[in-house]
């Protein structure tokens, strides 16, 4: 009798074991199923994945919005993947036909939806501010921030933040903040001033590289052609080598805070830091930001006698190497613009 029962032990022992294997397969072949299968997603959705957030929180995002009626899966299957540490912050847009394996490999290889933001040279740390405060897809945290509070959140050791950024088209993703762009603006300009210094003409009359980038701010501003940017850069070279003053309009408008119309005499004669006309050398800081090819121009200027140019109205100047061609040129060049207007 006694082995009788230890045989019947033996035969059911198999059975157990592929009964287990069955319901193990049959689990794995659903789980499959339900992990690859179509979200309840019926049009384009956008979803974003804050910083810090995880994958219960996505997963409660996607079934409270109808999304997924099992949430506890997208946790398991980030949990058991290696996935929930991987998830990346962002804006994401999600199709009818992305099943929960590919909405988290989607978050995990952080391909969400791309932002830009563009600052155009020549603009002041001002502008480049506004346009921040207009993006409604970053994150705000200058509002009402003074700019000696964003260089110490910045950690940025200069004293005046005009010329410091670097004017580009920006890349952002949903939640990024305003200050994380200034801060790439920031590293840009840094990278592209010390590659330019280093490669600098070795006879120029600048003692830094911080004057490179104030000349380069004035070269910008003087000119919306970049051909023009050597000879302009030839002439400050100039004029600093003959112990001449700069006599740069722009530096005089950044000074009085920005003027309405054409600038004033009265407004020349009015002396601030930046008024290249009553003082002699560079104003104390940079007037704008400067893009790559006026401080490339600022370090390599053009080999030129010019000392003097003036607007033809058409956006290109007149150079000129006496005061006498100068005076001319300015008289013939103002009766032009005089009867355009």
């Amino acid at each position: 009798m006694a082995v009788k029962r230890k045989s019947r032990k033996r035969r059911s022992w198999p059975i157990f074991v592929a009964i287990i294997s069955l319901f193990a397969f049959a689990t794995v072949t659903y789980a499959a199923y339900l992990i690859t299968r179509p979200l309840n997603i019926p049009v384009d959705q956008v979803y974003v994945f804050e910083s810090g957030a995880n994958a219960t929180d996505l997963a409660n995002m996607l079934h409270e919005n109808g999304h997924l009626t099992n949430p506890e899966l997208l946790v398991w299957v980030a949990r058991t993947g290696q996935f929930e540490r991987s998830l990346k912050a962002g804006e994401y847009q999600f199709q009818p036909d992305l099943n929960l394996l590919q909405v988290l490999s989607k978050i995990v290889e952080g391909k969400s939806i791309d932002h830009q933001i563009q600052f155009i040279e020549g603009w002041t740390f001002r502008e480049f501010l506004a346009e921040l405060s207009n993006k409604a897809n970053l994150k705000q945290t200058l509002a009402e921030v003074d700019a000696d509070s964003i260089l110490e959140r910045l950690g940025i050791l200069e004293q005046h933040p005009e010329g410091w950024f670097f004017p580009d088209t920006y890349n952002f993703n949903a939640g990024q903040t305003d200050l994380s762009i200034l801060q790439r603006a920031h590293t840009q300009m840094k990278e592209i001033l010390e590659r330019e210094w280093a490669n600098r003409n070795p006879d120029l009359p600048y003692e830094t590289a911080y004057e490179c980038l104030i000349a380069a701010s004035i070269i910008q501003k003087e000119s919306s052609v970049d051909e023009e940017y050597p000879i302009i850069a030839g002439v400050i070279v100039n004029r600093l080598n003959k112990g001449m003053r700069l006599q740069m309009d722009p530096t005089v408008i950044y000074g009085l805070g920005g003027i309405d119309g054409p600038l004033k005499r009265s407004e020349l004669d009015r002396d601030t830091p930046y008024n290249t006309y009553t003082r002699s050398g560079f104003p104390p800081t940079p007037i704008a930001m400067p893009g790559l090819a006026a401080i490339q121009a600022a370090a390599r200027p053009a080999k030129t006698s010019y000392l003097y140019f003036v607007s033809r109205g058409d956006g290109t100047h007149q150079f000129s190497n006496t005061i006498d061609e100068h005076l001319k040129a300015v008289r013939i060049y103002r009766s032009i613009v005089e009867k355009q207007g």
